[in-house]
């Protein structure tokens, strides 16, 4: 046999006793660096975390928009059309318990309860005076300012996820890029095979962090829009109560 053939035979039989190694996205992650750990652990809490606020905010303002429209088809009864009575503002106030949830409920209700109030204090026969309604108006927007600080809490969370998430993973990329490149100093290697193990676990840093960005930034930009549609909602239902009081109930 010649020495050519000897030396392919040695060298398939190292290669069949050192198989190549495969690796994998999970293994490159518990091969990873403890900073890496840390970044890439801190990305999939806040993504949790985006994800149980991105649910919880849709239900609440599905349920916020059903309860209002239903308020607002009890509001403007359509049989009782334009006329407006002391006892039709108590029929509504009672039957608000089946409008939970709702934002515009609750600004009538602050309204409902500060004209009864106006109205007690007046006695019968008694002139309304430019307080009075200005007493009802502050308690429409009082009441108006809470529901939508409600619907938007949580939400600076999106938005801060969105914002440095990908800043977030890209320092664990360029931690593990760094970490890369002192082991080929270290290792006197500038192979493939040094390079690729630790660029690649860096780049999963940043791959996380865009994952969890890209969801929280579409949400954010969603629930403002709902929560600035409700805004309008409670200014318009606003001005058309106060124009109610000051045209049925507040006469001067």
């Amino acid at each position: 046999m010649s020495i050519s053939s000897l030396l392919n035979v040695s060298l398939l039989q190292t290669a069949a006793a050192t198989p190549e190694e495969h690796l994998s996205v999970w293994s490159l992650i518990m091969d990873a660096s403890w900073v890496v750990q840390a970044v890439m652990i801190i990305l999939v809490l806040m993504s949790i975390g985006c994800w149980f606020i991105i649910g919880a905010k849709a239900a609440r303002l599905s349920q916020a928009s059903r309860r209002s429209a239903s308020f607002l088809d009890a509001f403007w009864d359509k049989e009782e059309g334009t006329h407006w009575t002391t006892e039709r503002l108590e029929g509504l106030y009672a039957r608000l318990g089946s409008f939970d949830g709702s934002p515009l409920s609750s600004v009538f209700k602050a309204g409902y309860v500060e004209l009864a109030r106006v109205m007690a204090s007046q006695g019968a026969g008694a002139a309304a005076h430019d307080g009075d309604l200005e007493n009802v108006e502050r308690a429409l927007k009082r009441t108006a300012t809470n529901e939508l600080t409600s619907l938007e809490t949580r939400l600076p969370f999106l938005a801060t996820t969105g914002s440095t998430g990908p800043f977030v993973g890209l320092f664990g990329t360029v931690w593990g890029i760094m970490n890369a490149f002192l082991n080929i100093k270290n290792d006197n290697s500038a192979g493939i095979d040094a390079v690729a193990p630790g660029i690649a676990e860096a780049l999963i840093a940043t791959a996380i962090g865009l994952v969890a960005a890209i969801p929280a930034v579409m949400a954010y930009n969603y629930f403002v829009r709902r929560v600035h549609v409700i805004e309008s909602e409670l200014d318009a239902f606003s001005n058309d109560y106060l124009n109610i009081v000051r045209r049925y109930f507040l006469r001067g």
